[in-house]
């Protein structure tokens, strides 16, 4: 796809506005600031797609119940599935995910209408060291003015999904998946092999290939590791691999361990390796991707022992499953709304390295905005507005309260 489509189709998608101004008052009988305490008769003023101020005040532009922060999601799947990684390589650190995102598909309207504007695009999880992830806007004008950061990290997958396609060769090899990795030692062999590889390749340039910057810039934590892992046996593996690198004094990777659903099992074990963690959607009975289990006061455990914790819809499609319902079922679990928010603002801003920018209500940010008709992420309330950089996605004027 030529730039000229790719910046026409992201034109499009954000040409839904109603009214083609960045600047509005809001007020709010409730604003959560995800800063600090709620304001009670609370006033939000944007101007020029900025935060200028909140303050108490009333008689805004647009009002509503509650206004909290723009939601942020780290584990979206916006790209052209199988068109969109090297299948005829595992380990692919240098690819970069921007290159193959689908801006014309729907689902960037639907994360908008619920109250997701920051979203970040991860590879798919059929590779080993998929490669570059990236934080973008889910509208706006043009793709550079909706990226907020490139090569935000360096995806990977543990688990039977990388290996799921390959298979042995019995005889002579007919098609390109008749290759390692085959099981999930495999994988984790595969982990293993590019980062020793990296390090090796450090005192010999000679050794360098595709890649090699990039898991070296992991080694050295100036580039965080996120690496699917949803089952305790995943986890242990994503640590143990980041703990045995630090033995043996190869680097120290700044681990994110994303579609953690059983981390509940094994907290202390993140806490140990000091682990941000992303949570895939929670369903009925727990179930959850790679057989794993999902309990429902797994989030209230892990902010229990003071992980950094995010919550996220992993590119679900069915409505349930969307981000804004998130933090109801993990206050069901236990969270507090508090904690919840954050969860969904300010940590996931954190993780991603974009907090100065986006995250919370605070003079100078992005003016990503969530009008809610009652309190946040109960069952009754519904979105009823939303601000990406000041413009408006969702109405509320054509909403009821």
């Amino acid at each position: 796809m030529s730039l000229f489509v790719v910046y026409v189709a992201a034109a499009l998608l954000g040409a839904g506005d109603k009214e083609d101004r960045n600047s509005w008052t809001i007020s709010a009988e409730h604003v959560y600031t995800a800063a600090g305490k709620p304001i009670e008769g609370g006033l939000v003023t944007v101007e020029g797609g900025k935060i200028r101020s909140v303050s108490k005040g009333d008689g805004g532009d647009l009002e509503c119940y509650a206004v909290t922060p723009g939601l942020i999601d780290l584990s979206v799947r916006i790209e052209r599935n199988w068109a969109s990684i090297e299948q005829s390589r595992e380990v692919t650190p240098e690819k970069r995910i921007v290159e193959a995102i689908d801006w014309f598909d729907e689902a960037w309207k639907r994360e908008a209408r619920s109250g997701v504007t920051t979203v970040m695009i991860n590879p798919l999880d059929r590779q080993v060291v998929g490669g570059l992830s990236v934080v973008v806007k889910t509208a706006g004008e043009s793709v550079a003015k909706r990226t907020v950061k490139g090569d935000s990290v360096l995806y990977g997958a543990i688990g039977s999904a990388p290996s799921a396609s390959n298979h042995p060769a019995f005889g002579r090899p007919d098609d390109i998946y008749s290759r390692r990795p085959t099981t999930r030692m495999g994988v984790e062999w595969e982990w293993r092999k590019a980062f020793f590889d990296a390090a090796v390749a450090r005192e010999d340039e000679k050794l360098r290939g595709p890649g090699t910057a990039e898991l070296q810039k992991a080694l050295s934590g100036d580039l965080p590791l996120m690496v699917q892992a949803w089952t305790t046996q995943d986890i242990r593996t994503a640590v143990f691999l980041k703990e045995e690198l630090e033995r043996e004094k190869l680097g120290s990777l700044r681990l994110i361990v994303d579609a953690a659903a059983e981390a509940w099992r094994e907290p202390d074990l993140l806490v140990r390796c000091g682990a941000a963690v992303v949570l895939p959607p929670w369903a009925p009975q727990g179930r959850s991707g790679d057989g794993a289990f999902y309990a429902l006061d797994t989030g209230a455990v892990l902010v229990q022992r003071g992980l950094t914790v995010a919550l996220s819809g992993h590119g679900a499609r069915e409505v349930s499953d969307r981000l804004a319902y998130q933090p109801g079922h993990a206050m069901r679990g236990g969270m507090s709304l508090d904690a919840a928010l954050a969860a969904v603002t300010i940590n996931p801003a954190r993780i991603a390295g974009i907090d100065k920018r986006v995250g919370s209500l605070e003079s100078g940010k992005d003016a990503d905005l969530v009008l809610w008709s009652g309190p946040p992420f109960e069952a009754s309330s519904a979105v009823i507005g939303v601000l990406v950089d000041g413009r408006l996605i969702l109405d509320p004027r054509n909403q009821s309260k």
